[in-house]
C-alpha cells in the first residue's frame, strides 16, 4: 500500500470516529462506537493497523508516526464522550429539543431586611443633617450604661430585673477580660470587678465618643439594645435605637426640634408634625418625650432633651463652656410608621411571604 493511501485511509477513519463519539447520546451507543474503531479484534483501527505492514519500508516510519496520532486522537474522543456521559448521569440531561431562545425561569433574589433598610435610610438622613455614624460595645459595663449617665446606684433602672447582667461572658472591651467568681450563684460578669450586662440604650456610645473627642461633637449610633421586657404588638426584648448627640456651644432646645422636625419630614413626608411633652431622664435636662404627628394619627418615638451637666462633667467638658441635646428613636417604630406594621414581633419571625412585602 502507497503512503497516500494508508494516510488518506487514516484521516478518514479520524473524522469517522469523531463524528460517531460525538453523536453517542448514552451509554449504549457509546460502547457500539467504542467496539466500533477501538475494538480490539475487529475495531476499524485494528484493521488499519494491519494495513501498515503493506506500506512499502521507507515510508513505514511516517506512516507509524502518523497512525500514532490517528489512535491518540481517537481515544481521546472516546475519553470525552466518557466525560459527557458521565456528567448527564451525575444530572445533566441533554435535551435535542431544547430551545436557547425561550426565557429562562429567573432566580429568586434576596433583599435587606426592613429594619436593616430603615437604619441605612435614617443613616443617609442624618448624614445630610451633618451627623457621623458611631458604634459602639453591645456588651457593656456599668459605667458607661449608668454612671456616666447620671444614674445613680440606687436608681430603679439599674435593677437585675430591668437588664441582663451576664453571669458569665468572653467578652473584652478594650482590655483583656477577668472574670468575676459567681456570688450566690448568680453575680454578674465583670471586667477588671467591673459588672457587665447587654446595653439597655445606645446612649453609652455617646459617652464613649466624649470620652475620646473634643466638641464638637455631632454623631448618631444605630443598633442593637436588649431589655427584659414581655414581647407584645409594641415590646420585644431586643430592638434597634438611633442615638443623636450635638455638643457646641450655645445649643438649645430649639436646635434640637429643628433637627428632628427635618428628620421626620425627610422620613415621613412633609406632613408630618412634631411635638414635645415634658418628661424626665437621668441624662437630659430639661428631658421630653418626642411625638410625630402622620397621617392624622400621634405616635411616641422615643425620649429626647438638653444633655444634663453632670454628664457632661463625667466625660470631661464643661458645662458652663458646651450645651447639647440628645435623643434616642425607637428604629422599629419608625419603620412599622413607615409600613404600617401593627405588631413588632412580624419583623422577628423569619417568614419570607412577609419581609418580602419590603
Amino acid at each position: 500500500m502507497s503512503l497516500p493511501a494508508f494516510l488518506a485511509a487514516l484521516d478518514e477513519l479520524a473524522q469517522a470516529a469523531a463524528a460517531a463519539f460525538a453523536a453517542a447520546d448514552d451509554a449504549a451507543s457509546l460502547e457500539a462506537a467504542r467496539v466500533e474503531f477501538l475494538g480490539a479484534k475487529s475495531g476499524r483501527l485494528k484493521s488499519v493497523q494491519q494495513g501498515l505492514g503493506s506500506v512499502d519500508g521507507a515510508d513505514r516510519p511516517a506512516a507509524g508516526k502518523r497512525f500514532n496520532e490517528v489512535k491518540q486522537q481517537i481515544q481521546a474522543a472516546f475519553q470525552e464522550a466518557q466525560e459527557r456521559a458521565g456528567a448527564g448521569r451525575a444530572g445533566v440531561v441533554r435535551d435535542r429539543d431544547f430551545d436557547p431562545t425561550v426565557p429562562g425561569r429567573p432566580f429568586r433574589l434576596g433583599r435587606l431586611h426592613p429594619i436593616t433598610q430603615t437604619i441605612e435610610e435614617l443613616k443617609d438622613i442624618m448624614g445630610r443633617l451633618g451627623f457621623t455614624v458611631a458604634l459602639g460595645p453591645e456588651i457593656e459595663d456599668e459605667w458607661h450604661n449608668f454612671e456616666a449617665l447620671n444614674i445613680p446606684a440606687d436608681h430603679p433602672a439599674r435593677d437585675p430585673l430591668e437588664n441582663f447582667y451576664l453571669a458569665s461572658a468572653q467578652a473584652a472591651l478594650g482590655a483583656p477580660v477577668a472574670l468575676g467568681a459567681p456570688a450566690g450563684g448568680g453575680a454578674p460578669a465583670a471586667v477588671g470587678g467591673a459588672p457587665l450586662l447587654l446595653r439597655s440604650q445606645t446612649s453609652t456610645v455617646q459617652v464613649r465618643v466624649m470620652e475620646s473627642r473634643e466638641p464638637p461633637v455631632r454623631i448618631i449610633s444605630l443598633g442593637r439594645v436588649y431589655r427584659p421586657d414581655t414581647a407584645d404588638a409594641t415590646h420585644y426584648p431586643m430592638f434597634h435605637q438611633m442615638e443623636g448627640l450635638l455638643v457646641d456651644r450655645r445649643v438649645t432646645m430649639a436646635d434640637l426640634k429643628s433637627v428632628l422636625r427635618l428628620f421626620a419630614a425627610s422620613y415621613l413626608g412633609a406632613d408630618v408634625h412634631i411635638r414635645f411633652r415634658p418628661s424626665f431622664f437621668p441624662f437630659t435636662e430639661p428631658s421630653v418625650e418626642v411625638d410625630m404627628s402622620w397621617k392624622d394619627r400621634w405616635i411616641e418615638f422615643g425620649g429626647a432633651g438638653m444633655v444634663d451637666p453632670n454628664v457632661l462633667r463625667a466625660v470631661g467638658y464643661d458645662p458652663e463652656v458646651y450645651t447639647g441635646f440628645a435623643f434616642g428613636l425607637g428604629v422599629e417604630r419608625l419603620c412599622m410608621r413607615r409600613h404600617s406594621i401593627t405588631d413588632i414581633r412580624e419583623l422577628y419571625k423569619n417568614d419570607v411571604r412577609f419581609l418580602g412585602q419590603f
